[in-house]
């Protein structure tokens, strides 16, 4: 979560005031409903792992499972082991993983359907994810404020393109993807934020490869 040296100070200030006050309860919340989630002794591929820090609590809180990341650009001291990537291929063959991993990671994407398939092709069995939900008007700009907070100081790139349920419904049915759990409760936030940026702006769901 390092800014860099050439970030603004009004980003400089609003990273470390994430960091400290957002980021850590939201990679521990994170960390454990994932965790929760992943079959006994699975590898795991965090696509967009970012620096790792979900990745590491999640391998800390299952120490029988195996996690590798990917990234667009690789961050120096990532936590887990990392390899780059363009952002659409996967740079492994086919069933190299058990689980798929995409931590706030499909909503920065112009189609989630590309990294899904890819995902599908590489994984052998499980897709699991944590993402947003916008069903009208309110809910975008929510979300787009809470994006712009959480990764414009770290260069993030932003294309805001945010999934009703149901286009969530149609994307995992056009990757051959069947939910086998869905919630929308991830506690994020304490009261009384969680009024305004949880009230089910987030989901985790688990996915099975359809056979």
């Amino acid at each position: 979560m390092a800014l860099t040296p050439h970030t603004s100070w009004p980003l400089s200030w609003i990273g470390r005031w994430h960091y400290a006050f957002v980021f850590q309860r939201r990679a521990r919340v994170l960390a454990e409903l994932l965790a929760a989630q992943i079959p006994q002794r699975a590898s795991v591929l965090d696509v967009g792992c970012g620096d790792g820090t979900i990745g590491s609590l999640i391998a800390r809180l299952r120490p029988d499972i195996f996690i590798q990341g990917v990234e667009l650009q690789l961050r120096p001291g990532c936590r887990i082991p990392c390899k780059a990537f363009d952002g659409e291929k996967l740079p492994f063959d086919e069933a190299s993983f058990d689980v798929c991993l995409f931590v706030d990671v499909l909503h920065h994407t112009q189609d989630p359907t590309i990294l899904l398939r890819e995902a599908v092709r590489v994984g052998r069995c499980f897709v699991l994810i944590k993402d947003h939900l916008a069903e009208n008007f309110l809910d975008h700009l929510t979300l787009r404020f809470m994006d712009w907070i959480g990764n414009r100081p770290h260069g993030v790139v932003l294309t805001y393109n945010y999934q009703s349920r149901e286009q969530w419904k149609q994307s995992f049915l056009a990757c051959g993807l069947t939910e086998v759990s869905w919630t929308a409760d991830v506690p994020l936030y304490p009261a009384p934020f969680s009024l305004l940026f949880g009230r089910g702006l987030h989901f985790v769901s688990l996915l099975m490869k359809n056979i």
